[in-house]
């Protein structure tokens, strides 16, 4: 039972993994999924060329990502009709990603029929959130009705990444308290207690917490009404703005934190607003989130900004030094998996590169051998 195949198929993407053991066998990304001019026209189109070119001699299984597995998927799943049902139930709550996770889902069954196929679920790692950290202080009845609450996500990348930020310190994952920040063109943190989450930033969607490449994070929900009412906007135009016209991008024009780096160099009033922001932000987080947790034993960056942009990690943990955190600046210019923080330091911070298929095929295989 070594060979795992996963499949992360994005909204406009395919990510692919296929993995004997613990080492990679093939990987790649189908992009540009349905886009004019781009890749292959759909989901489905990308998933059977991944499928048709691969070895797939002595497959176990099919690990596949979805987005939002809602209040019914605690834990990965064994895929069967009822669960491919239940996925398609909760496409109101992510109908930009659980449609086109089910369509790798369909054609990897199609295809490999006598194949045990495995849905992980992003949201998983948050059912264990208090009851305190995952309610709306809204109408209780409205809220049950249409399944308003925190869900979270980005949970294989917290769970991988916690899990490895023990390893590295040598300690026993069950004993560590660790904030996690996955800063990527999403960007999310979490508060993880021993192994289980207890706080995290996004909310019912992605939307909700730290500055993104293109979404708003934390807003005053007025800021909608007045949107409306105000300027004329219909929801789905403020819905636009707000996800893919926000962030970053919003405002300074791009949302590649390499490019507001060089411009907030270079002296661009607005690249130097935005940074602060982004940074303003997570810094407020993890305040919060070491009160919540009583005691934080390591702070670990992930993801694409986490991993790359020294600069984010040090504004970001600045003035925090009485809480015990601290960066060295020698090691934050560093590379790879490391700590960035002085030797002896009350609080280590990390940098930690996550690997979400590498979780999805750990979880694939824990399903498979139950």
């Amino acid at each position: 039972m070594s060979r795992i195949l996963v499949l992360n198929t994005g909204s406009s993407s395919v990510k692919y993994r296929l993995y004997d053991g613990d080492g990679i066998l093939d990987r790649g990304t189908v992009e540009r999924v349905g886009e004019p001019g781009g890749g292959p026209a759909d989901h489905e189109s990308a998933v059977r060329e991944i499928i048709d070119r691969l070895d797939l001699t002595g497959l176990a299984g099919v690990g596949h990502r979805v987005v939002h597995g809602g209040r019914r998927f605690s834990a990965p799943v064994l895929i069967d009709d009822a669960v491919v049902t239940a996925i398609e139930e909760l496409v109101p709550l992510a109908p930009l990603h659980n449609p086109a996770n089910l369509a790798g889902i369909r054609v990897a069954r199609e295809a490999l029929p006598d194949t045990p196929q495995v849905a992980v679920f992003d949201t998983a790692f948050h059912h264990t959130l208090p009851e305190a950290a995952a309610t709306y202080a809204i109408d209780r009845e409205t809220a049950e009705r249409y399944d308003v609450r925190r869900y979270g996500f980005h949970g294989t990348s917290h769970a991988y990444v916690s899990r490895r930020a023990a390893e590295l310190l040598d300690r026993p994952y069950a004993e560590l308290n660790t904030i996690t920040l996955h800063l990527g063109n999403g960007a999310s943190a979490c508060a993880v207690r021993g192994g289980r989450s207890v706080a995290t930033s996004m909310g019912m969607s992605p939307l909700e917490g730290l500055v993104m490449g293109t979404r708003s994070g934390d807003l005053d929900p007025t800021v909608i009404f007045h949107l409306r009412r105000e300027g004329g906007m219909g929801v789905d135009e403020i819905d636009d703005l707000l996800n893919h016209r926000s962030g970053l991008l919003g405002l300074t024009g791009v949302n590649d934190m390499r490019e507001v780096l060089a411009r907030r160099d270079a002296g661009d009033p607005h690249a130097a607003l935005a940074f602060d922001v982004y940074c303003r932000r997570i810094t407020g987080y993890v305040g919060a989130y070491y009160a919540l947790l009583g005691r934080v034993d390591a702070i670990a960056f992930t993801a694409g900004v986490g991993e790359h942009a020294a600069p984010v990690r040090a504004a970001s943990l600045a003035g925090l030094e009485r809480l015990g955190v601290t960066v060295d600046p020698g090691r934050n210019d560093g590379t790879g998996d490391r700590v960035i923080s002085p030797a002896g330091a009350e609080v280590t911070v990390l940098v930690v590169g996550t690997d979400e298929e590498r979780e999805i095929a750990r979880e694939t295989r824990e399903v498979l051998a139950a």
